[in-house]
């Protein structure tokens, strides 16, 4: 598995602990701990990058760097 950058939070509004991968659009996961939104998130990567092969569609590289957002 590739290691992209993965941004976690609370989501006050929906209760939930909420998991981002900016590098990959749209990719995200839930749960109701930290852990396992993060369990979830590698799920979703898998299916971010099948889906994008199976479509051919590009399929970014990790950066390897720490995301800055301001």
């Amino acid at each position: 598995m590739q290691r992209y950058g993965i941004i976690s939070y609370w989501s006050n509004e929906d209760e939930v602990f909420v998991a981002e991968v900016p590098e990959l659009p749209g990719c995200m996961a839930h749960g109701d701990t930290e852990q396992s939104a993060l369990q979830n998130i590698e799920q979703a990567i898998q299916l971010w990058i099948d889906t994008a092969m199976e479509f051919g569609d590009p399929i970014p590289e990790p950066k390897g760097r720490r995301l800055m957002y301001a």
